[in-house]
Order: C-alpha cells, then sequence, then structure tokens
C-alpha cells in the first residue's frame, strides 16, 4: 500500500528510513529491503554528504521505486536557496517520486529567539512558495513545467518538549499545516511518556503524527547518540538495558518492540531508523507485530 493511501484511511503507518549508498552497490540495499516488502507503506532517502561526497538521493528514490517500494524524497530547506530547493524537487518529481519529507529547521532550537524565529519564517516561506508554484505548474521565475507537481508533503518536528513545547514550534506546525503537509514525522521516541504529553499539544492540529524510532544495537552507539546528535537522546536506562545484556540483538529487538507497541494506541504510524541494519529489520517487525 501507498504511503498516501494508508494514510488516508488512517491505517498504523510503517515507513522506515535508508542513506544513498556512498561507494557500495546500491543492489545490495534493493535486496536487504526486498526482505521488508509489502510490510513498510514507504522509505525515505536522506540526503547524505561525506567528505564533499553528496550521495544522489534522487537515484536511490528512483531504484526503489523501479522495485515497487513507495519513496520518500527527504530534504532539508536550511542550506538551500528557492532556485535549489525548485531544482530538487522537480528532478524528484521527473523521476516519479510523489513523497516528499522536509526538515525547516535542525532540531537545535532552545526556545522562541528572534534569529530561530526567523531562520523557520524563512525557511516556511520558502518552501510554500516553491510548492505553490509547482502546483500551479510554473516554476517560482514564471517558466511553464512540463506538468504540474503535487507531492505528499510530511514535515519533520521536534518531540522532545513534552507537554512545554516552545511557542516557535507551534507556529510552525501551525504555518505547515496551511501549507499542506499531509503529517507530522517526530524526533526520535524513546520516552513514550513525555512524548504523550506532546501528543496533545500536536493533535490541535487534526493531523497524522508519526512517531521516529530508532534501532539501537549497542549502549556504544546509544552513548554515540548522546554526545554527538542531543544529550540525553537516549535516556539512561536503555543504555544499561544494552550494556547488560548478554545478547544484545536480543535486547535490541525486545527495546524496539516494547516501543512500537507503547506507541500503537497513541499516534498514527512509526518510522524506523535502522541505521544501515536493513538485513534484519524484518525481525524488529516480527517482534513489534507490524504486519
Amino acid at each position: 500500500m501507498k504511503l498516501k493511501e494508508a494514510l488516508k484511511i488512517k491505517k498504523f503507518v510503517v515507513t522506515s528510513e535508508v542513506q544513498s549508498p556512498m561507494g557500495e552497490d546500491p543492489k545490495t540495499l534493493i535486496e536487504n529491503l526486498k526482505l521488508v516488502k509489502g510490510r513498510v507503506d514507504g522509505v525515505s532517502v536522506s540526503e547524505v554528504e561525506i567528505e564533499g561526497v553528496v550521495g544522489d538521493s534522487i537515484k536511490t528514490c528512483s531504484m526503489l521505486k523501479e522495485n515497487r517500494f513507495d519513496a520518500i524524497y527527504q530534504t532539508a530547506t536550511r542550506e538551500k536557496n528557492r532556485i535549489q530547493l525548485q531544482k530538487d524537487l522537480i528532478d524528484a518529481h521527473d523521476a516519479g517520486i510523489e513523497n516528499l519529507l522536509v526538515f525547516t529547521e535542525d532540531y537545535r532550537i532552545t526556545g522562541d529567539s528572534l534569529q530561530e524565529m526567523m531562520f523557520f519564517h524563512v525557511d516556511a516561506g520558502k518552501l510554500a512558495s516553491v510548492l505553490e508554484h509547482m502546483r500551479e505548474g510554473h516554476s517560482v521565475e514564471g517558466k511553464a513545467l512540463e506538468k504540474k507537481a503535487e507531492f505528499v508533503l510530511g514535515s519533520g518536528v521536534e518531540a522532545g518538549w513534552g507537554k512545554n513545547v516552545p511557542d516557535l514550534e507551534m507556529k510552525e506546525m501551525e504555518e505547515m499545516t496551511k501549507i499542506g503537509t499531509g503529517y507530522f514525522l517526530t524526533t526520535p521516541i524513546f520516552d513514550v511518556e513525555k512524548f504523550e504529553k506532546f501528543l496533545k499539544q500536536a493533535n490541535t492540529f487534526n493531523v497524522p503524527v508519526i512517531a521516529e524510532v530508532m534501532i539501537l544495537k549497542t549502549a556504544g552507539m546509544a552513548q554515540f547518540l548522546n554526545r554527538h546528535l542531543k544529550s540525553g537522546l537516549v535516556p539512561d536506562w536503555v543504555i544499561k538495558k544494552l550494556a547488560k545484556a548478554p545478547d544484545k540483538q536480543k535486547a535490541s529487538i525486545e527495546l524496539f518492540a516494547d516501543i512500537v507497541n507503547s506507541l500503537k494506541d497513541l499516534c498514527d504510524g512509526v518510522h524506523i531508523i535502522s541505521i544501515g541494519g536493513e538485513e534484519k529489520l524484518r525481525h524488529y517487525l516480527d517482534a513489534a507485530k507490524l504486519k
């Protein structure tokens, strides 16, 4: 089932995320994903840059589409002007990609500072302008496009605030709702109780919320995320569980299944970050009884 259809009938959506292969045979990625074909409603491809080399996420999306996966082109607006953003979205649409996941800020916000508000409003306005022109069938410069472009739009939001969501984020969600976002995708969820409090704020927009769930394989991986992604992202109890477990993979699968099962009655789906572990993803889906 395609992502658009899954959202329409309000089923519990399951999507996953991969990176464009860098120096590896892309066929390996496809073969690993075939192990979960029919069990995920969409596969997003994140933009990756390593030592100045940028992965071709649109090409990877095209390969997914050729192999009958519903591809989701994922991008951020912060480093792109309107022309660059428009070029990427036109290329994605020409490649037959129907889904777009956009991050209009980088989750480093701490409150409602003037600088943060300016960053968001510029990015949201830029995105809205490009999408509106493409829907009408022309570029931001006024040139006619070969065909009108419409995407199923997803918008990234920070979910770690609990009930204390800053005004800036509430304004962001309101603005993205006006733009036409089809769902909100959260940052990784480990504290389900805090996430439930966030949902009471997010649900005011009547937009589906999909919770990101990250597969953690070791305590070292969790500690790395806390050091380099966001301090306190992974709770201490999760790190201790993985550190003490004699069977690391079993503990990892149990942790994933517990989180997903706790989310099933709260939100509208999960977005799974496997961090290169696509070949074992089916075991996690089995444990969480996802299809």
